[in-house]
């Protein structure tokens, strides 16, 4: 999985899941921008990146605005050359059951997750499709395929991203551009951390595998499809869930 020469943009870069992304990109070659809304966050992910020898762009964003989107990508032009890969991850939870749901609940998961990727994508792609050739992977989730009681919101958000992820495959699949999701299932992530040992024990227990998935679990699969060996593959869910979900 070599992508040395490649321009990487990854979104919820903080912390978690998207900062073992990024760092598995940088270890592979590539140079990266890192956005995340907490600029914090992206600032010590930077420094890593930095220390492995690549180069590290932050940048500080709300992806639920297409205009700050466009200017990232623009930035990103600007400072780094080229866009290469982009990687959707930013997302937020804000669980409860249906009948205790607000509004802007609902509104809040769909604006970050599901809207998020649409102005990421939008604004990288037209700079792909110039290119003739680039990579685009989602981050979904297995509620999205599953579902998930206390989570309707969160499981419509990820189930609608692998609906957007097969379309826009469709559409740009003859500009060389490659579109998948990768659909994670329980991973060790402070959030996980935070369940009470009881109800995680139960949650590893639905697990085939008897684990939790760790964030460079889902970091491997992304730098697979971000890579050349993946070039024939879009359109695609990979379902990386210890066997929770077949």
């Amino acid at each position: 999985m070599n992508l040395g020469g490649k321009i990487a943009v990854v979104t919820g870069a903080g912390q978690g899941i998207g900062k073992a992304i990024a760092l598995c990109l940088a270890q592979a070659g590539a140079d990266l921008a890192v956005a995340d809304i907490n600029g914090e966050g992206v600032s010590r992910v930077a420094e890593d990146i930095r220390a492995l020898g690549r180069q590290a762009l932050t940048v500080t964003i709300d992806v639920t605005s297409l205009s700050e989107c466009e200017a990232m990508m623009k930035e990103v032009v600007e400072h780094l050359g080229a866009i290469d890969i982009i990687v959707n991850n930013a997302g937020i939870t804000r669980d409860t059951v249906l009948l205790r749901m607000k509004e802007e609940q609902w509104d809040q998961v769909m604006a970050v997750n599901l809207k998020g990727t649409f102005n990421c994508t939008k604004a990288a792609i037209r700079y792909l499709f110039k290119q003739k050739s680039g990579r685009v992977i989602n981050i979904a989730s297995v509620t999205g395929a599953m579902g998930n009681p206390g989570q309707a919101n969160y499981s419509a958000s990820k189930a609608a991203v692998m609906g957007f992820t097969k379309a826009v495959a469709r559409e740009y699949a003859d500009r060389g551009i490659t579109v998948n999701a990768v659909a994670p299932g329980f991973i060790k992530t402070a959030m996980t951390d935070s369940i009470p040992e009881k109800e995680r024990e139960a949650m590893i227990a639905q697990i085939p595998a008897k684990r939790l998935g760790t964030p460079e679990d889902v970091a491997h699969a992304v730098c697979f499809l971000a890579s050349d060996a993946a070039g024939y593959i879009t359109g695609q869910v990979l379902h990386l869930n210890g066997g929770l979900y077949t």
